[in-house]
């Protein structure tokens, strides 16, 4: 169970920077970030083991690299700017940080 609620989690975050990351730039950015690394590192801290942090992280990932990729009326939830892709680029740095990061 623990593990399919690493899973909802880490795509509840994704989808929060999915739709957060452009308000208010850079802070929208920067908050979403902040709230990655902190919501990955806290599912290790609440229920021990980095195997849950990889899972969200990878729960993450398909959300935020599906968001990037054109849906059915050829709509982008991430454009190509700055912005987008610095979430992308630091996200995934962020994720690294949360999983490496001692419980």
């Amino acid at each position: 169970m623990r593990k399919i609620y690493a899973i909802v989690i880490g795509a509840g975050l994704g989808a929060g920077s999915v739709f957060l990351h452009a308000s208010l730039v850079p802070f929208g950015l920067i908050f979403v970030l902040l709230a990655t690394l902190v919501g990955i590192w806290s599912i290790g801290r609440m229920w021990g083991g980095r195997t849950l942090k990889v899972l969200a992280a990878a729960a993450w990932t398909f959300v935020v690299l599906r968001a990037g990729f054109p849906g059915t009326n050829q709509e982008y939830l991430i454009e190509g700017t700055s912005i987008g892709i610095s979430l992308i680029n630091i996200g995934f740095l962020a994720l690294v940080v949360a999983v490496l990061l001692p419980a």
